[in-house]
């Protein structure tokens, strides 16, 4: 069982290589190995850089999602007033930068169920709130998931893809579909 964020990351994309992950605009469909790549790719571009301890991203497209998730498995918290991920990490020259090959490898013993992620809250307490979700929500590796892009950095769309994450489903970003997130309010109230 996953005790990080990391942990789930590499257990789902381990377990569900070829399913899809997610589709987004301008990427097409992610299967979970594609998705992995795509989100260590912005990790190693972050942690080639100067090192931080916070970090955002809000440019409304799908890779903020995958920042985020590099952010987890990097061991960084993700907090809006955190330092901006520059844009060359997102599908720039600095992702998959090797400088940050070393430094992401290192960081696999320091992130702990304790490491703080965001809002107040380490990853084992997001994960056992994913866990009561997942269980509320019902989904798993069948479930596909359309949430709106242009909601992308709101909590219960992130909330959401936390937890298609964690279920292993297949989130499918669109411009307009109808969504409720009142489910996933409660997710990152510390």
């Amino acid at each position: 069982m996953a005790e990080t964020l990391r942990d789930l990351l590499i257990q789902r994309a381990a377990r569900l290589q070829e399913r899809p992950a997610l589709t987004a605009p301008d990427w097409g469909t992610l299967s979970y190995a594609q998705f992995r790549n795509r989100a260590e790719g912005v990790a190693l571009g972050l942690l080639g850089s100067e090192p931080r301890s916070a970090v955002f991203s809000a440019t409304g497209t799908a890779w903020d999602w995958a920042a985020e998730v590099a952010a987890a498995a990097s061991g960084l918290a993700w907090d809006p007033t955190g330092r901006w991920v520059p844009p060359e990490v997102l599908g720039g020259p600095r992702f998959n930068d090797e400088e940050g090959r070393g430094p992401y490898h290192a960081r696999e013993l320091d992130v702990q169920a304790f490491t703080p992620f965001t809002a107040g809250l380490g990853h084992g307490e997001v994960l056992a709130r994913l866990r009561r979700l997942n269980v509320e929500l019902g989904w798993d590796h069948e479930t596909q998931v359309n949430l709106p892009l242009g909601q992308l950095g709101e909590a219960p769309v992130r909330a959401a893809l936390w937890s298609a994450l964690y279920a292993g489903a297949h989130a499918v970003l669109k411009d307009s579909p109808v969504w409720d997130g009142h489910r996933f309010l409660s997710l990152w109230r510390a």
